[in-house]
């Protein structure tokens, strides 16, 4: 399969489901830096750059893709800098209401609603002294990923998938995922869940899956940490390498870690039959998205229990987190500069190539408007 047509039919399906308006993500300050990389985009001009550094923090799932961008600008913007620290969603954002980073990246929009004693959306708003945005800028899948000695496929359910992340099923021959995987030698070989040891928004899409579609086997409530068993690892870099390491290992984690790491990658099946995540399929999930956010805060519902025929339901949209009004006007104009870079069609179209889906052009329009419009 080709990621180039991921993008096309993730794009097809978003354009043809939602009328977006505005999105959310989350941010901190970042340590590792992009600069010095040679990037394929070529839409920023002199005057879209800028001298000095950016530092943004959050989801380690946009990594690759933030970093990819990058590089791009830095190539043509000499005097910039533009850091990110993939240290996950939840601490992307506490540091970005903080103050400590300029913006941040999140798996999920700041919510919006009151846990803990504390709504994200409220703080995020008393940290900026004005409401805080959610602007998605990538969109993909997320992958069951498994390394199991001789299983080149492997069929799961919500079902399969809640109690073996609850630990209820322990061994790769057991008798329920065998009725899933007709035909296929499985081994008595322990299962090895590996986990979100971090706050992240990779685990919250995947809890919300779990929650949506097999409630009675996935008991907990959709969160950024692990409510199940299993040993925690930091970031997706090392619940992929724990899984490649492990034979009988199994996580979730971005396609693009999955695809780096040569992990199998379950299809799903939500009740009208098993789906290879591909490019089409998940297409067809994205097109049940449903808009959420107002104005120039664009979030989205995505309905992980769909049973849309041919449709691989576990998918998340990553977005970066903004002051619509900062306190310091010429960081807001460095932070314009980059996003829309970060926005356009050329910038897309390199994360597009390392495993990410670019933002359809109806949306790419209500981006770049909601970017435009932060001062």
């Amino acid at each position: 399969m080709k990621i180039s047509r991921l993008g096309a039919m993730a794009s097809l399906a978003l354009v043809g489901s939602i009328a977006l308006t505005a999105c959310g993500s989350d941010n901190t300050g970042g340590t590792d830096s992009a600069s010095g990389a040679e990037g394929t985009a070529s839409s920023s001009t002199s005057s879209d750059c800028f001298d000095g550094t950016l530092s943004a923090e959050g989801s380690s799932a946009q990594k690759n893709a933030f970093e990819e961008v990058a590089s791009g600008f830095q190539s043509q913007c000499s005097g910039a800098t533009v850091n990110y620290n993939p240290s996950g969603s939840g601490a992307g954002i506490k540091q970005f209401i903080a103050g400590q980073v300029d913006f941040a990246g999140s798996d999920s929009a700041l919510k919006t609603v009151e846990k803990d004693g504390k709504i994200e959306a409220k703080e995020a708003e008393a940290a900026c002294g004005s409401p805080a945005w959610n602007i998605p800028m990538v969109t993909g899948p997320i992958a069951v990923a498994y390394n199991v000695k001789g299983v080149d496929k492997l069929n799961l359910t919500p079902a399969l998938a809640g109690d073996i992340f609850m630990g209820k099923i322990t061994t790769w021959n057991d008798p329920k995922i065998a009725a899933a995987n007709s035909g296929v030698q499985l081994p008595a070989t322990a299962i090895k869940v590996f986990f979100r040891s971090d706050e992240s928004g990779t685990t919250e899409n995947f809890t919300k899956y779990l929650k949506a579609a097999a409630p009675e086997n996935w008991p907990g409530e959709p969160a950024k940490t692990w409510d199940g068993k299993g040993e925690g690892k930091a970031k997706s870099a090392g619940v992929a390498e724990g899984v490649k390491s492990t034979d009988g290992g199994i996580t979730y984690v971005e396609w693009s870690y999955a695809k780096d790491n040569d992990l199998g990658v379950a299809a799903i099946d939500n009740g009208s039959g098993p789906v290879e995540l591909t490019s089409e399929s998940v297409g067809k999930a994205i097109a049940t998205a449903e808009q959420t956010g107002t104005g120039n805060d664009l979030a989205l519902k995505l309905d992980y229990a769909t049973k849309e025929a041919g449709a691989y339901p576990i998918n998340l949209v990553t977005y970066e987190i903004v002051c619509s009004k900062g306190k310091d006007a010429e960081k807001q104009k460095n932070i314009k500069a980059f996003l829309k870079y970060f926005a356009s069609e050329e910038a897309q179209k390199t994360i597009e190539e390392i495993g990410y889906a670019p933002l359809p052009a109806e949306v790419q329009t209500k981006v770049e408007a909601a970017i435009e419009a932060i001062s």
